[in-house]
């Protein structure tokens, strides 16, 4: 058994050693001399549990699916706030999280690995899910179609992504605040915008912040609130 745990806990070594360089130096200059030295472990050792960079990179996209999976699990909340929810999950998970990082970056390249598991493809299919309940739950305007929606919030999370290499800004908490504050009363309608957090629950999104008494959701270290309750 303790020979079990130990050769797990070099290829999570691994893995993350390979996550952080590929994030860092790209993968074609990322060699496999540097993540078993990053990683502290052997050549031989690396070679054992991987026997190409392929390989290594298909396990970064296997544990990053991995991640992306506990972000859209199930919760215990209306499908919309199980929305924003995950969608600040994944935008702080890609500032934060190399792996997750590394993961959604490698799988939009199939010629650098044997996986075919598409991170991105795989969130949008999700987030079209869970629009489509909340359409089914009657809890979107009238005028508004789950399509238009999850092509919204599919298109801001690739954004974040994208602006996030250049500017780490756009994987905090404080801009996705601002986009579902500025989005909740049009997709939902005035009446019902109280029901909705944009900057997340604090209960299920790590870094969350606390809720001030009048409903206002505001951002640690930030210089404004944004409020998600209907006006009076």
């Amino acid at each position: 058994m303790a020979k079990q745990e130990r050769a797990i806990r070099t290829r999570n070594a691994l893995v993350e050693s390979a996550a952080v360089l590929f994030d860092r130096d790209g993968f074609e200059v990322a060699s496999l001399a540097t993540i078993s030295a990053r990683a502290g472990v052997s050549s031989g050792a690396l070679h054992f549990h991987f026997p190409s960079k392929a390989a290594l990179a298909d396990a970064v996209v296997a544990a990053a699916g991995d991640r992306l999976l506990r972000i859209t699990r199930e919760r215990e909340a209306l499908p919309l706030q199980i929305l924003i929810d995950a969608s600040h999950e994944l935008v702080q998970g890609l500032g934060s999280d190399p792996v997750l990082r590394a993961g959604f970056t490698l799988s939009a390249a199939p010629e650098r690995t044997r996986t075919d598991r598409d991170l991105r493809r795989l969130w949008r299919e999700w987030v079209e899910g869970i629009v489509v309940r909340a359409e089914r739950a009657g809890l979107l305007a009238p005028d508004v179609t789950a399509r238009d929606v999850a092509a919204a919030v599919v298109a801001v999370a690739a954004g974040h992504e994208a602006l996030g290499h250049q500017d780490p800004h756009w994987l905090e908490r404080a801009p996705l605040t601002r986009f579902w504050a500025f989005l909740l009363p049009r997709v939902v309608g005035a009446a019902r915008v109280g029901l909705f957090v944009a900057a997340g629950d604090q209960e299920r999104v790590p870094g969350g912040q606390e809720r001030v008494p009048d409903g206002q959701e505001c951002v640690p270290g930030g210089q404004e609130c944004v409020r998600t309750e209907l006006p009076s």
